[in-house]
């Protein structure tokens, strides 16, 4: 009779771990899926770029971290609806434009930031910054000017991506320095395209002036119909790191493909 209580106790304990165990498993993985969660919608979110606007800096098939504490929170800043809370959040906190909490900085001159489009909040652009609150912003015969002045335009090696801009002919490609010092590349393929010559564009307060890196396919600020200003609300967060890049043609899912389509000398790239 002792035995088979014994035996009847054994494997008592024996379902008692295995429930601890199943118990710990799903612990860790709701402590996993919170602190993704929490990452995701308050710190960094990720993003992948779909078209060419702002190549050589990004490509199609990159994709990157975004961070959303750089700018602070606002109402585009979190992939949910606060309702009430959220109105009570905004409340309890010094605002410096309507509908953002300061926890941060103002987005600065060269900086390429993740924001919702002002015509159609639903979809999500990506553009460099290059005019702050009360800037004059004008394109004269592909050069940018800033507050009147010029800003320095190098012609450096032609850009070659056998599978990307371009499609493996050579495009005219720039460094452009900003007068803060931020420096990148251009593209300037055609010379005096359809936005190489604008008006002189006065951002307003508390908005700024938005530009793709690829000058002549790229819709931004100088098209005050489908882009112009963009309001400070608006702001996701700035594109910090490239984390992931594979070639635009390749299918995510097709892990198989991944050593031939995988771009590894993007990974982990500052922007």
């Amino acid at each position: 009779m002792r035995r088979k209580d014994q035996t009847m106790a054994a494997a008592h304990d024996m379902r008692r771990k295995s429930d601890d165990g199943l118990w710990e498993t799903v612990k860790v993985i709701i402590q996993a899926l919170l602190i993704a969660f929490f990452v995701r919608s308050f710190l960094y979110q990720p993003f992948n770029i779909p078209s060419a606007s702002m190549y050589p800096t990004l490509k199609v098939g990159d994709y990157l971290f975004v961070s959303k504490l750089s700018y602070g929170y606002g109402k585009y800043s979190f992939n949910f609806s606060l309702g009430g809370f959220g109105h009570e959040l905004l409340s309890c906190c010094p605002i410096d434009f309507p509908g953002r909490v300061v926890l941060a900085d103002t987005p600065k001159r060269g900086d390429v930031a993740v924001f919702k489009l002002p015509s159609n909040t639903e979809v999500d652009y990506i553009k460099r910054v290059i005019g702050l609150p009360g800037d004059r912003i004008q394109m004269r015969e592909g050069i940018l000017y800033i507050n009147g002045a010029a800003v320095k335009k190098e012609r450096i090696e032609d850009y070659v991506d056998p599978d990307g801009e371009g499609a493996g002919s050579p495009v005219p490609q720039y460094l452009e320095t900003l007068p803060n010092g931020v420096t990148y590349r251009v593209l300037d393929e055609v010379a005096n395209g359809a936005a190489d010559n604008t008006q002189e564009y006065t951002v307003p307060e508390g908005h700024y002036f938005m530009m793709g890196d690829n000058r002549d396919n790229s819709q931004d600020s100088r098209f005050q119909n489908e882009v112009g200003y963009v309001p400070i609300e608006n702001y996701v967060g700035r594109a910090d790191i490239i984390f992931f890049s594979i070639s635009q043609d390749a299918v995510f899912w097709e892990f198989w493909r991944w050593p031939l389509d995988i771009r590894w000398n993007r990974f982990f790239n500052l922007i």
